[in-house]
């Protein structure tokens, strides 16, 4: 199975400029997660509201940063992932273009 979260938009604090340190910003998250399903489905609200949960604690610096902190704790709360695909947008950020950052996981198990 797998689950597609694409365009999970919010406004959190992320970067390294002083002004991203206090001003929200928009990001957009897109997500794959593949896992085995055998009676117990992982809820695709509740990874959405994690994701947005914990950047908004976090306060990340870096994308880079966020990004391996997420995939840690998606795999922590999902241990039934066995891979995903995490995308960070930051659509703002410069006046001609967005930028993201991307990485996928494969996990044993």
């Amino acid at each position: 199975m797998k689950i597609y979260i694409e365009e999970l938009r919010f406004d959190t604090i992320i970067g390294i400029l002083d002004f991203e340190r206090v001003t929200p910003q928009a990001v957009i998250i897109d997500l794959t997660i593949e896992y085995d399903y055998s009676g117990e489905f992982i809820n695709y609200a509740d990874v959405a509201q994690m994701i947005k949960k914990r950047m908004n604690e976090a306060k990340y610096l870096l994308l880079e940063d966020a990004i391996n902190d997420l995939v840690k704790k998606l795999k922590q709360k999902f241990p039934a992932i066995k891979s995903l695909t995490l995308k960070i947008t930051k659509p703002s950020i410069m006046p001609d273009c967005r930028v993201a950052l991307e990485d996928c996981a494969l996990f044993d198990s």
